[in-house]
Order: C-alpha cells, then structure tokens, then sequence
C-alpha cells in the first residue's frame, strides 16, 4: 500500500525581501490555520538563532510576563517535567533563554548548526503556547517565604536586586511622567516587589490566555535555515495545539496598535528621584522626548542622524560642551527606542549632585542654542555617510541586528509588511543627504528645542540608603512574627512540597527520544592566514593568500599577522605588550587608552587641534578604539575599521596617534575628569567590585589589569588630576614616559583582517609606517600573567572579605582557587566538562539554587592565563545558604556520592561546542579567534577543533578527579580567596555563616583597597587628599576652549536601530 501523501504546511508566504546591501533574504510567513508569523533572516554561519517575539502589554504593576518568562520553562502539556527543555538544549549544541522588556517578552533559542535548531524548535514552542504554570511552579519561581521567614523567588530575587537602583528608578519615573493611566509603556513589567507578593498564579494564568496566543507571536530564525523542513515542523506542532488556542477569526486586540495611542506631553516638567547610595557626590540625569510615529521611517532615520549629530561623537556639540568645556558630566549620550510613538531619551552621567537642576537646564538652554544657529551642514553630511557605512560594516556581521528590526515590526509594524519593506534599501540615506539647511534645522526645533519634554534627576542619598534597609529589616522582622514559629515551619513545608512537585524525575526514555546532531552538522567558519616580518618564525604557510603576501614582502621585521575573508572592510588591530612599562606608570594607561584618539597631532610643523583629527578619523573610518586585549588583559589593542580603499589611510593614522599625538595638559585634564567622573556608578555595581576587590587582592601592582581596574583609578587618577593643576610639567613628562616604554616596534603585533586579494600592498603599504623606526630589536613575548600574581593570588586560601555596600538589596560571593595553567594542560578538557556541567541550566547547581530561590544564579570560570579559578554566586537573598548548597553538590559529585547524568554529561559537551560556534559567529570574529590563538595563546589555528575531540574524550572518572583537585579546593577556607559585597543589613549574617564554615571573614570598606601606587597626596600620605582635589574644578571652565573628546573613542556602537539591553 502507497505511502499516504504529507500535507503541505498550511502557511502563505507574505513577503520576501532581497537587500539591496547586504548577503541577507528575510522571508515572512504566516500560518493560516492559527496566525502565527515566521520571519526568516538568511545568513551564513555556524549559528543558528531564533527570536520568539510576543507583544505584551499589561497595565499593572503585578510583573505578570516577566513571571511568565521563568514559568513557561518549567514544563508543558507534551513535556509536563520542569527542566526538559533545557536539559534537551545543553544536549543539543543550544541555550535558551528570555527577556522581559516594556512592550515584548522574547524567549531565544540559540543553535549551533540547523539540525539541532530543528529538533528544538517544537519542544520549545510547546512550553511557550501551552505550558503547564502550575501552583508549584509559580511558587518557587515568583514568590515564596522561606522557613526563616525570608522573601524568596527566582522573579522576586531579581528584582530585589535593581528595584531600588538608579537607573530602575529613574527609568520608572520618567515613563510614569510620559505616559497616562492605562497605557501600557508605563508599567514596571518586571513586577514591583510590593506587587510580587500578592500576584496569583490564577492572575498569571489569565495572562498567558490574554497573550500567548499564535496570531500574538513572531519567529524570527536566523542563519542558515531549510525553509521547508522549518513549515513542516511548526505546521505539525500547530496539529498538536490547535484546538488548545483561540481561532483563527476569534476576536483579538492585538496590543500597543490596537490600544490607545500616547497622547502628545503636554507640558514640560522636572521630576526629582532619590535613590540608596553611600556616595553622594553625584547623581544621573534623563530628559525625555516623544519622537516620530513608527511608520515615520524617514524621520526615524533622520533622526539617527541628528543625535549622532548632537552627541554621537568626541566633536559633536552636546559632548563638546557639556563634557568637554563645561565638564557637567562625564557622558551626553542619546538611546531612541521604537514603540508607536518613539521615545528619544538623552542621559547626562556623573553629573555632581548640587548641580542637577542646573545642568538639567543648560542642556535645554543649549539645544536651543543650536537649534539657533546655522546647521553645520558639511558635518550633517559626514554624520550621514558614517552611519551608512556602519550599518553596511554590521550587516556583514549582523548578529542580532535585523532580528530587532523583525521584532518591531512584529509590535508596531502593518501586518501587511509594508514596514518591514522599508529596510530593502538604504534610500533614505540617500534623501537625507539632499535635506537642506532649512528641512534640518525644522526637524530639529520639532522633536527637540522646542518640544515638550519629561526631565528626571537622580539624587543619591545615604539617607534613603539607611531607611531601605531598616524599613525591610523591621518589615521582615514583623513578618516572622507575624507567622511564628508554627507559620515558618508551614513555610518551609510548603517549600518542601513544591519543590518536590517541580522536581519530579525526567524518565530516561523520554530524554533517549531525542538524538545528538552531528557536529559535522555545524558549518564553522574558515579563514586563510598568511604571515610577514617576524609573524613567519611562527611557521611556514603554503596557500594562495601567503603568495599574495610573499610577492609584496618588504623584508622588514614589523610583524604583521594576516587573515583573509570574504568582506568589503580592513580590520586593522596593533596588539601592544606592556611589560616594558614601569609598574608606578601602569595606572596611568587608564588615561592612555581614555586619550589615545582625543589628542592634538602634529602634522610636521603644524599643530593640528584634536576636533580637526576627530573630523578626519571620522571621514576615514567606521570605527576606531582603543582597549584591553581580548586575549591578553595585561596587553593593549589599538582597532580601525574601514572601507578596503582607505587601508593606507589608517596605517597612517596608526602611526600619527602613536608618533605624532600631542601630550595636551588641557585634554589629559579632561579625560580624567570624565574618568573619574564614571567611578561611583562603577562602584555602585555590587557584582563588579566583588571582583574588583579580588583583582586587587591576587594581582600584583605590577599587573596592567590591576593597575586600570577602578579601585587603582581611584585613588592614583585623582592625584595625578591634582598634580597636574599643580605641576602639568610633571605630568605630562609622566606621559611621555609611559609611551616612550610603549610605543616601540618590538611591543608591537599586527593584525589585518581583509579580503586580501582586493588590498593591493598588503605589506608594502607598511613601509611609511616603519620610516624611521628602530626595527632591530627582537620581538618582545606575549604578557604573561601569572607573572604578576600577588602571593595570595599564587597561593590562594585563608582570603576572606565581606565589603558591605548601600546599594545592593542582594548579595554576591566570587570565590578562587588554582586551576589549570596551560592551554595543553593534560586536566584542561576535564575541567571544561566539569564546569559546564555544573554551571548547565536546569543542571546541579541550577535545580538546587536557583530552583529554590537561594540565587539568581552561579558559574564558574577558569582562566588559563593566570591559573586561577573562579566561582560566583550572583545576586543572592543569603550568599552562605547558597554557598553551602554549591559546596554540598560540587562535594557529592567529586566523591562519586551523586552519580553523573549520562544525558546531563552529553550536554556539556554540547554546550562546550555552542561555546566554540558562539565565539566564532562571522567572519569577522573567526578571523580574531585565528590571531588570538596563535599568536597571544600559542596554540594552533584549530585549537578549538582539537580541543572538542580532547573534551569528547573524557571520562567521567576523570571529571571527578578534576573536580576533587579544582572546584572542591575552591570551598575550602584553606585553599580559596574570597569576596562577598552585599547589603549592609546582610553583613552580620554572612560573616556568622562564613565564619562558622572555617572562614576568617574581615569587614572592610570599598576605599580600604585602594591603591596609589606610591603616588602621594596632599599631606604626604594616603587619603591625606580626600574631596579638597575637587575644590577647583569650577574654575577650569574654559581650559578646553578646542577640546573635546569621546573617552574611549569607540565609535562602534553608534549604529541606527541600536536597542535596549533588556
């Protein structure tokens, strides 16, 4: 009898869109029988993402789809097991994960390679449409008291964690001013703690009835996707739930277009926020604008253009003024976003407290002064060709970019397509270019200096600080009291029970079900590297691309490490080691690296002014900057992006900021000030000064990392801003210094990343660059850093510091132990699986920690570079309990007392190779991960494949001795250094824990590890030089008349379209 015939998925193509610039196709379909939309984004790549969109809108503040976003991977109608989807996706080459914004909860499914995506996609899709959300579910997840009569909650834990910050507060406020009662961009979509309390898990499930239904929800799948196989799969997986969802033609208002539209501000108003902090010197402030309707797409474009105008660069007017000049603040930046009326949302950081109001009004005093005054029409048009070109250079190497646009379409966007149709072509670059004076200058009084606007100003107070904490303590107090002792013990059964519910047993059989794809499935990314000068002692290559490379050779020494792609932009890196600098001048490359593109130059004998250099970089590249090395954090790394033809032209710069920049008193000045402007909201983060405490602690000062991280910067950076106001000679003869020991060729490695054919002297074009230059000494090695480890860094353990901070409600605990130290270490691939193991969602630290409240989360790092190990619990309502769950688990899987999941250990190992194609996602990122492996790592170009076979390899008999001999030393007082930052009502509490656990904690302050590197302040000692430093800054007004400067000058992120973190 003949097979029967598969029916043809039952979905319409409703557009395909071929762009006019870039290797993209995005197809659109719709399911005819439930409404669903699949957007496909054609891509090449290892990687496979998708984008689950659903328009949410809710008008209260009870944090209903921020819950649903934890609830819906706790189990559904087909796979009723909490953890299933995970478990299968750490098999799978895949990671789940989700976000919660204002208007969208988007769940994403991140894939090496199609035939694993595929697999996933239904079981994925299955847990969102139908989950099961139940009472136990939502008990564990959302909200709980524990038996100690503690709030818990995965959901709850979070936002006690950013509540009560700043930024949240702020944010919160100004959308409150904006928008009316009933609309929905004004809600805490998060969930207010107060509301989180009370929220039902019947309120939650009406949500889900009210939201996630087919017709609400886009996929957007990128990379390389079979298109048929994707309609097969999801057209079946709608037969299992279609009489599960409303129907097709019932009726449904579809949020944000069919909801009432926001009405116009008003009128023009100041709202001031306080929040928790212990520093007090400076605050934050935000005005906000109503922009263009969303299917306003020229305006939307034009105004990209216009803030990039504004503030989007080291010379534009806003920075000039504000940050340069003036020195309000440390930072003017703009962030659009798009709903139904865009928002357009300028922010002013580290701006000094007594100032707020003051500063708040000169912004608007000065966009009305430009406003007044001729357009700068030539810099409009250079403002215009950069972002054009930017958007070019990352559609190449697009990630996540049309995946956004996809997703506002989805919210905002005509069901037609016609929205989506707009980003076929880049024409309104083209319209833009031919605005006049006078179409700008409209614009710009439009939307900005003469509309109406919303301004918040963040006031930090200690005194606020104080009362958060001792209102939640009394509140908890009276909450155990309230329940007495028979109430917690009720609780704690509670607990007890659903935990048991939530964490019934996956059957084996239904985990065999699903196979392991092949990694020959992954198509990972290949790139040709070719070698001159001393790069060749590396090894001799045979290919093409070294030919090309041969029949240009000069015969000099500069290594030069080449790597082909197929791409229409040079990537060009200077790796600079920093060994040769003298230790008391390291913290100065905080300042170094802040400066290196906002400086004079000399052109001969003619002083050209730092706006004037800014103006050129901009005109000649897409990017510049200057970092940390990603593959070597002691060592420096100067980056270009540019269009192929304009190659010379950046090695020529290269060599102009290295040789020719001006060491200017007032531009040095400067970019201290914004420097140490940006330090307390540094030190606010909790999470971060755990580490930056421990860098201090196991770094020696002689250690670059140490000597930039903000507990040095602090301190020494103040001093020199001091000293140069006293003596800018003694200064900038420090500088010279610094760069003399730096800017040498035998610190210098080169990297050009390029279609190498269309580059026609790819080494030849270096000669104007080498004129001059001392090329006769040999090549100095890679940093090395465990060469600067402190002794408690070499030798960890007897290391405790609890630092209490007003402005985390949580807790953090960052601990670390020795580790593997080579990148052949025999023990290497064991650890990797062991960690991925650990660290694996809904693996054993997962289920016991975050599963029952006790954090957000844990991980654990290992760092071949120094030696060390590290392992974090991040934001925790108690750190010791969940410290003492990780020991018991780490502990009980070293011994052999809890066995290894044989599925459990096959998604380590997937995970380990998502790692490998997420590191590596285009061609851009490949070409860097050649050059970071062969030449900072030493290892060869195809370490990663290597390693994959050395990691499939394992046994599990050596993951537990690997585990034995590096995750259970990092639990023992005796063998581990440890941080804990945490709330100040927390202090007690965690040094009781940690002491009782063999632990001698020692409560310190942020300030006690500050470090000056023997530079002494007023008064010849530490701390002698306290806030009298900053009793002259007023006066230096006018010290920068011609100054101005981006920071760091990375122009990267100036691209249109740019979102949110959520």
């Amino acid at each position: 009898m003949p097979a029967a015939k598969q029916q043809p998925p039952r979905f319409k193509t409703i557009q395909k869109l071929n762009l006019e610039y870039a290797p993209v196709t995005i197809t659109q379909y719709e399911s005819t029988r439930t409404g669903m939309r699949l957007a496909v984004v054609d891509q090449k790549g290892p990687k496979v993402n998708g984008y689950f969109a659903l328009a949410t809108e809710i008008h209260d503040d009870s944090g209903a789809p921020h819950t649903l976003e934890h609830l819906c991977f706790m189990g559904s109608k087909a796979y009723h097991y909490k953890g299933l989807l995970d478990k299968l996706a750490t098999r799978m080459y895949s990671t789940t994960n989700a976000w919660t914004a204002v208007e969208t909860t988007t769940y994403t499914l991140d894939t090496a390679g199609w035939e694993a995506f595929a697999q996933m996609l239904p079981i994925y899709l299955d847990h969102l449409i139908v989950p099961t959300l139940s009472d136990a579910g939502c008990y564990t997840e959302v909200h709980h008291i524990d038996g100690t009569g503690n709030d818990a909650g995965v959901v709850y834990s979070e936002m006690q964690a950013t509540q009560n910050s700043g930024p949240e507060l702020m944010d919160l406020e100004m959308r409150r001013a904006i928008y009316p009662e009933g609309n929905g961009f004004r809600y805490e979509t998060g969930g207010m703690m107060e509301q989180l309390r009370s929220l039902t898990a019947d309120r939650i499930r009406d949500y889900h009835r009210e939201m996630y239904q087919p017709k609400n929800m886009r996929l957007v799948i990128t990379g390389e996707v079979d298109h048929d196989e994707l309609l097969q799969i999801v057209d079946a997986f709608e037969d299992t739930i279609v009489d599960d969802v409303p129907e097709m033609q019932a009726p449904f208002k579809r949020p944000w277009t069919d909801s009432a539209q926001t009405p116009p501000i008003k009128e023009s108003v100041v709202k001031t926020v306080r929040f928790p902090e212990e520093d007090e010197s400076t605050g934050e402030v935000m005005i906000g604008y109503l922009g263009p309707h969303y299917d306003d797409h020229l305006a939307a474009s034009a105004l990209a253009v216009l803030t990039q105008y504004l503030c989007g660069s080291s010379i534009s007017v806003l920075e000039n003024t504000l940050v340069e000049r003036e020195q309000l603040c440390s930072m003017v930046y703009c962030q659009t976003e798009d709903r139904t009326d865009s928002t357009i949302t300028f922010y002013m950081s580290s701006v000094e407290t007594e100032r707020l109001a003051e500063v708040e009004q000169r912004f608007i005093n000065l966009l009305r002064e430009v406003a007044g005054k001729p357009i700068d029409m030539q810099y409009m048009c250079d403002c215009t060709t950069r972002l054009r070109r930017q958007l070019l250079s990352r559609c190449e190497n697009a990630g996540d970019f049309f995946s956004t646009i996809v997703i506002e379409d989805h919210l905002y966007g005509s069901r037609s397509g016609d929205d989506l149709k707009q980003i076929e072509t880049l024409d309104d670059f083209d319209m833009l270019l031919k605005w006049t004076e006078k179409e700008w200058r409209d614009f710009f009084s439009k939307w900005l200096a003469d509309a109406k606007h919303v301004s918040v100003l963040g006031v930090p107070s200690k005194e606020l600080s104080e009362k958060t904490s001792s209102e939640e303590k009394e509140r908890v107090k009276a909450q155990r009291e309230r329940l007495g002792e028979a109430g917690l013990k009720k609780k704690a059964e509670a607990l007890k029970h659903a935990l048991e519910e939530n964490d019934k047993p996956i059957p084996e059989s239904l985990l065999e079900k699903f196979h392991v794809p092949s990694a020959e499935s992954i198509h990972f990314i290949q790139t040709t590297t070719a070698r001159s000068g001393a790069a060749r002692k590396m090894g001799k290559l045979d290919n093409p691309i070294q030919t090309l490379i041969d029949k240009d050779d000069t015969g000099s020494p500069l290594f030069i490490h080449f790597e082909h792609i197929q791409s229409n932009f040079v990537r060009l890196s200077l790796s600079l080691c920093t060994t040769s600098i003298p230790t008391d001048l390291k913290p100065l490359l905080t300042l170094y690296l802040m400066n290196f593109f906002t400086t004079p130059i000399l052109r001969g004998t003619t002083r050209v002014e730092f706006k004037a250099v800014v103006l050129d970089l901009e005109k000649d590249t897409v990017s510049y900057q200057a970092s940390s090395e990603r593959g070597n954090a002691d060592m420096l790394c100067i980056h270009f992006e540019a269009e192929v033809e304009r190659y010379a032209a950046v090695i020529g710069w290269l060599r102009t900021m290295l040789f020719e920049a001006v060491h200017d008193p007032a531009r040095l000045y400067a970019s201290l000030t914004k420097i140490l402007a940006d330090i307390p909201d540094e030190k606010r983060e909790a999470d971060q000064m755990a580490a930056s405490v421990l860098l201090m602690v196991q770094q020696a000062p002689g250690s670059a990392v140490r000597a930039q991280g903000v507990l040095s910067r602090w301190l020494y950076l103040r001093r020199i801003r001091k000293m140069l106001k006293e003596d800018e000679g003694a200064v900038t003869a420090k500088f010279t210094d610094l760069c003399k020991a730096l800017h040498r060729p035998e610190n210098f490695r080169l990297l050009v990343v390029a279609d190498i054919e269309k580059l026609p002297k790819p080494v030849s074009a270096w000669q104007a660059f080498t004129q001059d230059l001392d090329l006769t000494k040999p090549l100095q090695p890679v940093d090395d850093r465990k060469a600067h480890l402190s002794a408690a860094g070499r030798n960890p353990g007897h290391t405790c510091f609890v630092v209490p901070m007003a402005t985390t409600d949580s807790s953090f605990a960052t601990l670390a132990t020795k580790g593997p130290d080579a990148w052949d270490h025999p023990d290497l691939p064991a650890v990797r699986v062991a960690a991925a193991y650990l660290d694996a969602v809904e693996g054993p630290l997962w289920v016991s920690v975050r599963g029952t409240g006790l954090a957000y989360g844990t991980y654990w790092r290992w760092a071949v570079d120094t030696g060390l190990m590290t392992f974090s619990i991040y934001r925790s309502p108690d750190a010791y309990k969940a410290w003492t769950v990780c020991k018991q688990q780490v502990e009980a899987y070293a011994s052999g007392e809890i066995p290894f999941d044989r599925f459990a250990l096959e998604g380590a190992i997937s995970e380990i190779v998502l790692g490998m194609a997420s590191a590596e996602p285009n061609v851009a990122a490949a070409a860097e991960a050649s050059f970071v492996n062969q030449v900072l790592w030493g290892v060869g170009k195809e370490w990663n494949r290597e390693m994959l076979a050395r990691v499939r390899a394992v046994t599990p008999g050596e993951i537990r001795a690997a585990m034995r001999k590096y995750m259970v030393p990092a639990f023992r007082p005796e063998e581990s250094n440890m941080v804990v930052t945490c709330a100040q009502i927390m202090q007690e509490g965690l040094v009781g824990g940690f002491g009782g656990a063999g632990f001698e904690p020692e409560v310190r302050t942020l300030e006690s590890f500050q470090d000056g590197y023997g530079l002494v302040g007023a008064g010849g000692e530490e701390g002698a030089d306290g806030e009298d430093e900053e009793e002259e800054e007023d006066e230096d007004e006018g010290d920068g008349d011609d100054d101005d400067e981006d920071g760091d000058g990375d122009e990267m992120v100036d691209t249109p379209g740019s979102e949110e973190d959520a």
